[in-house]
């Protein structure tokens, strides 16, 4: 008997990755298209996300099922092994009977004659090394969905990407300040990033353009915006609303556990350090003195024609390492410091870094020094109680 014909790409599909929000609609996306194509009634979603080798067990048994029954009706089927959670390395896909049994189907699919069949498999982290990924990477495939990461200097502007797109599917448009000011709310997430969208395009109703002032009515801040506003609160050098915004954050760090004063005091440092990007930048006459005057658009043109030669390649030290409209929104309030100023403000916060680790005076007093003396433009000397106490 002659082997079973290889099936095309087309027929055999696994799309996976960590931004499980992009897996899931490309995934709908290709099974609406295939269900469409093929016609009939036959089509199959098998719901493969599973907490134990047990139900992993039953899932690879009901699609193996699937893949023997042939269609009734129309030219063809379409079977989806949808949020399939046992291709990584954790407990349940690392257990004896699922690994066997992966392997068994890895060998059926190598036989299997796709002429009528197509078999979607979308998941969220796989691991790449195993035998089942690579049988189906050979035969048909594989389609990959990393999530975005502070870490991918390129994060901002996938971001922006996937809201425009997003936007123009629902026939609205945005602002260059807006699109920007959405994304640094939201940060790296596009799930909620889609979510912030839908929102958006309701509150506006029937009008189609999207403005600032709407991101800032409607749109939640995440964790990592509203640390924002403590460090823009310091950059303005408003003294009332950067002890207001600490207050909060202080606050709500009794509840958060992934929060911490350190990581409050690392916000400061980026804020400051973007402030003396700025003012070096314009020393270099490479951003001009009314940048802001242009608006956003105009000022990333200006970033973009900087010689990358020039900048340093240690990313703290490399302005185009920071998100476009970070250093944008750093323009006016770089105007409110000297840079001597800023240089001592530097100095400071490494002062408080080393007093938030070993002086016994409560955190938030710390902060609230360092805090006052940056935005009063105050000399590092401290009251003569709280240097006793340090």
């Amino acid at each position: 008997m002659p082997p079973a014909p290889a099936p095309s790409s087309a027929a055999l599909v696994l799309i996976c990755g960590e931004d499980d929000f992009g897996v899931k609609q490309r995934a709908r996306r290709l099974y609406d298209q295939w269900c469409a194509e093929l016609g009939g009634m036959d089509h199959e979603i098998i719901d493969a996300q599973c907490s134990n080798s047990g139900e992993a067990l039953r899932a690879l048994s009901r699609l193996q099922e699937s893949l023997q029954t042939l269609p009734f009706f129309g030219t063809g089927k379409a079977i989806w092994f949808q949020n399939c959670s046992f291709l990584a390395d954790d407990r349940t896909s690392s257990s004896r009977d699922v690994t066997e049994t992966l392997a068994s189907l890895a060998d059926d699919l190598k036989k299997f004659p796709w002429d009528n069949v197509r078999l979607l498999i979308s998941a969220g982290k796989v691991d790449r090394r195993k035998s089942f990924y690579k049988t189906v990477e050979k035969l048909g495939t594989v389609e990959l969905f990393a999530a975005l990461s502070l870490d991918d200097k390129e994060w901002a502007a996938k971001a922006e990407e996937a809201a425009l797109k997003a936007l123009r599917a629902l026939k609205k448009s945005i602002s260059d300040d807006a699109v920007a000011e959405l994304v640094t709310q939201v940060g790296p997430n596009l799930r909620q990033l889609h979510n912030e969208i839908e929102k958006l395009s309701l509150y506006v109703g029937h009008r189609t353009e999207i403005e600032v002032a709407d991101v800032r009515a409607i749109v939640t801040r995440t964790k990592q915006a509203r640390a924002f506003a403590l460090a823009d609160a310091l950059g303005n050098r408003d003294l009332p609303k950067t002890l207001a915004c600490l207050d909060e954050e202080m606050w709500s760090m009794r509840f958060d556990k992934d929060k911490s004063e350190i990581g409050l005091l690392y916000g400061l440092i980026s804020k400051v350090r973007a402030m003396i990007l700025i003012k070096e930048m314009q020393r270099e006459k490479w951003i001009k003195p009314d940048a802001e005057r242009g608006g956003y658009g105009s000022f990333k043109s200006q970033l973009e024609r900087i010689p990358t030669e020039k900048l340093p390649e240690d990313k703290r030290f490399n302005p185009l390492s920071l998100h476009p409209y970070v250093l944008f929104n750093s323009l006016p309030q770089a105007r409110k410091y000297t840079l001597d100023e800023l240089v001592r403000a530097m100095e400071l916060l490494l002062d408080c870094n080393r007093k938030l680790i070993s002086s016994p005076l409560e955190e938030k007093l710390v902060l609230q020094q360092v805090l006052v003396q940056i935005a009063r433009g105050q000399a590092a000397d401290r009251p003569s109680g709280l240097r006793a106490a340090a």
